[in-house]
């Protein structure tokens, strides 16, 4: 029985912001696992198109759908929409992501009900969606490193990101025992939109392995979580101890 629960081969993931950066990865990496896959996106039609050519090839199913995630009407009706293409979605991966860039004196009430409804209010309404079909699931929310420290540039995407590391707490318990609840908080492992290498190669120094990751040390980490059902309400920190520094008890 447990060797079952711990297949993934099979199984039927909904990945939003799938189509890009670590968003893509993701999906990659479980469609290699014998995963079929629901590609949320928003703008990136072509990248979404090249990943479904892409899984397909690996030989696993796949379906896009698009909603913008900032827009509650449209998050109310995806996952619904989710299963009308796939049938039962077994996995939730809490991807989807914006970063603007503004300090706490720029910050708008838009640019914070924005980031909000994307990195927080989304995943509350897909996680309650997943856990309403009544079988046993599986979410994984994906935070940053830096919600145990302040990201002082980027102040409606650190709120939000903290907003999302108390829900992964709050529905692990709540969603128990049916359905898993973890997280991945990446440090370096993609540089910024426009950025190339460099922008990894000199930060490298600020965390206690004195290097940068890459994107297979986040989905190693996703594989991991979904391959336990008896690891719930834990933050997986793929950021070479970065959260540690000068947080050694908390």
């Amino acid at each position: 029985m447990k060797d079952a629960e711990n297949r993934l081969e099979g199984k039927t993931a909904l990945v939003t912001g799938a189509a890009r950066r670590i968003g893509r990865a993701i999906s990659l990496a479980l469609a290699r696992h014998g995963v079929h896959l629901v590609i949320h996106y928003h703008r990136s039609v072509r990248e979404a198109e090249s990943l479904l050519r892409d899984i397909q090839g690996l030989g696993v199913k796949g379906w896009l759908v698009k909603a913008d995630l900032g827009d509650p009407k449209q998050v109310e009706t995806l996952f619904e929409r989710a299963v009308g293409e796939a049938g039962p979605i077994d996995i939730l991966i809490n991807n989807a992501s914006i970063w603007p860039k503004e300090t706490l004196w720029e910050v708008s009430d838009q640019s914070l009900r924005t980031a909000m409804r994307i990195h927080a209010l989304a995943p509350l309404v897909l996680s309650r969606d997943l856990a309403k079909q009544n079988r046993p699931g599986q979410i994984v929310n994906l935070l940053d490193t830096h919600v145990t420290g302040y990201d002082k540039t980027h102040t409606a995407y650190h709120l939000s990101k903290r907003s999302l590391l108390t829900l992964t707490g709050m529905l692990a318990l709540e969603l128990a025992p049916a359905v898993t609840v973890n997280a991945i908080a990446p440090g370096l492992i993609l540089p910024p939109e426009g950025q190339d290498e460099t922008y990894l190669q000199k930060l490298s120094h600020t965390n206690p392995m004195n290097r940068y990751g890459g994107p297979e040390d986040v989905t190693e980490a996703v594989i991991f979580l979904l391959r336990s059902r008896f690891i719930t309400g834990q933050i997986l920190y793929i950021d070479g101890g970065f959260h540690m520094k000068g947080h050694l008890y908390g």
